[in-house]
């Protein structure tokens, strides 16, 4: 584990150019890790992490490039009105719609993920919610909306904006026939809610082609999600991840 990190604590920053790197850094690793999971599809897929001083600009992923090759360096930072303030690559439009949308509604959410990974578009045919068949199920229990509407790629802002009010206080939600989408009050959260919620649909369709599986009770479900759902569960769970891809990968923190 790095020096630098209380195990069980958020980080705290001396400055926001402190905080600017760190968040760049984790989501540079969120990339490749989506990218080591098989969570990108061709172009499609983004995750978004605001910028601590410019609370209305967000750092994304170029529009084209491999999740597996992004880098601190290649991010760009996006303004309210979708223009590159910073960066050489375009900006998915998608991204900017949902995005912009769900960071504006909620001024609580740091970090947003969105990919169309292999179970989570799976399971988003079937047009329902998770259930809490497992512990790491739990931690959407009564937490995880539903955006039943598919009307093709998001490119229009009001578009985005019912995505946003369908996500509510919510932290995550399932697009039907789409994919996953998850939020966090860090870029560590966010990500490790998609990875977790991607495993989470796995298990429940591998359930479901056995017969089923059973539910947990509601009281027991209700008690899980606050010790497996809370902020610092989805943050902590995420640092052995980045402490793995970056020793894996360490060329992704080049600024």
């Amino acid at each position: 584990m790095p020096s630098d990190r209380a195990p069980h604590a958020f980080p705290e920053f001396a400055s926001v150019e402190d905080e600017r790197r760190h968040r760049k850094q984790r989501l540079a690793a969120g990339f490749r890790l989506f990218g080591h999971f098989g969570f990108d599809e061709g172009v499609a897929g983004h995750i978004t992490a605001r910028d601590p001083e410019l609370e209305d600009h967000f750092w994304v992923n170029p529009f084209g490039m491999s999740f597996k090759q992004i880098k601190v360096k290649d991010l760009l930072l996006v303004n309210h009105a979708g223009q590159i303030v910073e960066g050489n690559w375009p900006v998915n439009a998608a991204a900017f719609a949902i995005h912009s949308a769900i960071h504006a509604a909620r001024p609580d959410v740091v970090a947003a993920a969105h990919s169309h990974s292999v179970y989570g578009k799976s399971f988003s045919t079937l047009h329902r919610i998770l259930d809490p068949l497992t512990q790491d199920a739990c931690a959407f229990y009564e937490q995880h909306a539903l955006f039943d509407d598919y009307t093709g790629v998001v490119l229009d802002a009001e578009e985005g904006k019912r995505i946003a009010h369908a996500l509510g206080e919510n932290k995550a939600a399932i697009l039907v026939n789409h994919g996953l989408l998850t939020v966090g009050h860090s870029v560590d959260e966010a990500v490790w809610w998609f990875v977790t919620m991607e495993r989470s649909c796995q298990a429940q369709l591998l359930a479901m082609a056995a017969g089923g599986g059973k539910a947990i009770e509601h009281e027991t479900a209700a008690l899980t999600q606050t010790m497996v759902g809370s902020h610092l569960a989805g943050w902590l769970s995420f640092q052995p991840l980045y402490d793995w891809i970056v020793a894996l990968q360490p060329d992704l923190l080049e600024e």
